[in-house]
């Protein structure tokens, strides 16, 4: 994976992020979501070096071989502000103040707040299957709760890290042949590690709580994502058929929005890349590229 990129970490003040980069020309932000690492970019960052850019890929604050602090009771400290903020200090140290950037599943709230709290640093934003997480809080009902019942779950205290550090690997399960064997190894490392799960179970709490207050501070002071958006679905996944169309959601958000389903389930990285890159390489383009 990853060949002719550069491996490192950059510590941050409270934490310390591993990340992968490579390439040469305009910067690409790629932020993975649950339970994924870098490694979800395997198949599609190449392809956006090819197409003329520099592209970095962390693993957030508690995920893969990032560290973060110890939790806190509020949640905050894995908040998506927080992590937005390793991440404007990651691409600084790479000499990167002004960026593009692309987040997936979790990872999209963590770009939904980099392009909210840092608009001088962000000059693009790529949100991918997801909603603002107070609109899907909003609109949750019985079937929403039904599919999505893992973001109430892993809310609770203790009970989740004790059902899955019983059996990580049975708890995420996962296709090597679908993933790319080496992405699936990765992944499998990083979950087998008690302080992954319960980072990553803690992103899931700060959700409920902190976010969506942040996020609801946003609307109520008139806040918006003023670059423009490109909002990506998976076909195969229950985005649209839980809310409709998602861009009608999403331009009560940002300025610009636009954007389409992609023919893929929910690892759009991983089963359609070309079709994602080929949207990223596109939307990302320089006028005139």
């Amino acid at each position: 994976m990853f060949a002719n990129f550069t491996e490192t970490r950059i510590d941050t003040g409270d934490a310390s992020v591993f990340l992968r980069h490579g390439g040469q020309g305009p910067p690409v932000l790629l932020l993975h979501g649950h339970p994924r690492t870098s490694a979800t970019w395997h198949r599609v960052a190449p392809l956006l070096v090819d197409r003329g850019f520099t592209v970095v890929c962390p693993d957030l604050r508690g995920y893969g071989r990032s560290r973060g602090p110890a939790p806190s009771p509020d949640h905050s400290a894995h908040s998506k502000r927080a992590m937005a903020g390793d991440l404007v200090t990651v691409m600084r140290e790479l000499g990167h103040e002004r960026f593009l950037v692309a987040g997936h599943d979790r990872g999209s709230y963590v770009a939904l707040r980099l392009a909210l709290d840092h608009p001088d640093a962000v000059t693009r934003v790529a949100l991918l299957d997801c909603l603002p997480i107070s609109e899907h809080l909003a609109r949750a009902g019985a079937e929403f709760a039904t599919r999505w019942w893992h973001w109430f779950f892993f809310a609770q205290p203790d009970v989740p890290e004790r059902v899955i550090t019983a059996d990580p690997d049975a708890w995420y399960r996962g296709d090597p042949d679908a993933m790319g064997a080496e992405n699936h190894s990765e992944r499998l490392e990083a979950v087998r590690r008690p302080e992954v799960v319960r980072a990553m179970l803690e992103d899931y709490r700060a959700g409920l709580t902190v976010d969506r207050a942040h996020e609801e501070a946003d609307r109520a002071a008139g806040r918006r994502v003023r670059c423009p958006a490109l909002i990506l679905w998976s076909l195969r996944d229950d985005l649209e058929e839980l809310h409709g169309d998602p861009l009608e959601i999403w331009r009560d958000w940002a300025d610009d929005a636009r954007g389409h389903g992609i023919d893929s389930g929910h690892h759009m990285a991983e089963e359609a890349p070309e079709a994602l890159a080929a949207a990223l390489g596109d939307f990302f383009a320089p006028p005139g590229g």
